[in-house]
């Protein structure tokens, strides 16, 4: 009779083992991850500044290092003065016009006169004659002398483009932290010789990490954007939890292995699923960590 009881004990010890098992299991593994934003130079020449190091952290826009400038600002004091001598061949230019429009005023001027003066059987027709032809000669000069300006006009217009464009590289030589982030790798020191397009640094946000773990498609009605869970890694002994929030469930599922679906291999598709989790200062990259929904926890 006691062996009997110590078998029922026993079975109903088991039993509560493996329930407790079976609950304990998380519903989700994965790795934490972060935006990586690799910051390359925009100019080309001499890193003559670079506070840049590994681990130390940036707000958005601040300055971190500066490219050679020097060729830049030479060229643009040189388009300067190219355009402050195109500048003066325009105002000759204009001067001209300006003389030849007051000629034509006082043409006009003279012109009313020698009609009023005809109407007053005063003035001849040949004075109206001669006042009219010197009124087109004028005007035929005035437009002879503007078409004149006109490549003088656009070559001042090309010399501003130029400028900007010196302009918008030098201030692509100050090097600006584009993200609010904490420095991953650095990949240039001072004094280097960078080109358009070289990688400087990588840096990432790390006060909020995601956490990717892959869930089943018999999980999928159980989980929603914005749901809260529990996430939990491993803490000596024990395993420390996370308040996260799911922030996006993949489309399209994933098969493990990748080979084509069966009838019996639907249970290997698996979701992708991302969860938002504010970073204390123990969370890290690539950290394994696992996902507890919430309504199946005690």
């Amino acid at each position: 009779m006691k062996t009997i009881k110590l078998i029922l004990i026993l079975a109903l010890t088991i039993t509560l083992f493996s329930c407790k098992n079976k609950d304990d299991k998380a519903d989700g593994y994965g790795n934490f991850e972060a935006t990586e934003t690799t910051v390359s130079a925009e100019a080309n020449g001499k890193l003559l500044q670079f506070i840049v190091n590994e681990g130390q952290t940036f707000k958005k826009n601040v300055v971190v290092g500066l490219i050679d400038t020097i060729q830049l600002s030479l060229k643009k004091e040189q388009l300067l003065a190219s355009k402050n001598t195109i500048h003066s061949k325009s105002k000759g230019v204009l001067s001209q016009i300006n003389v030849l429009r007051s000629q034509l005023k006082t043409a006009k001027v003279n012109k009313t006169r020698i009609d009023n003066l005809i109407k007053a059987n005063a003035g001849t027709q040949k004075q109206l004659d001669d006042i009219n032809g010197q009124i087109d000669m004028l005007r035929q000069q005035i437009r002879s002398i503007e078409s004149q300006n006109a490549p003088i006009v656009n070559e001042l217009k090309s010399v501003d483009v130029q400028i900007k464009q010196l302009e918008d590289q030098i201030q692509k030589s100050i090097l600006s932290n584009p993200v609010s982030g904490t420095v991953l790798v650095k990949y240039s020191e001072p004094q280097e010789i960078v080109s358009f397009g070289k990688p400087l640094y990588k840096i990432a946000d790390l006060s909020k990490m995601e956490l990717r773990v892959f869930v089943s498609e018999t999980q999928l009605p159980s989980i929603n954007i914005d749901q809260k869970v529990t996430v939990k890694i491993d803490a000596g002994e024990d395993m420390k939890s996370y308040d996260g929030t799911i922030t996006w469930i993949a489309s399209e599922a994933e098969f493990t292995p990748k080979i084509i679906q069966t009838k019996e291999e639907r249970v290997n598709l698996v979701y992708a699923v991302k969860i938002e989790v504010i970073n204390d200062g123990s969370l890290k990259i690539g950290m394994p960590a696992e996902m507890w929904i919430s309504n199946n926890q005690e």
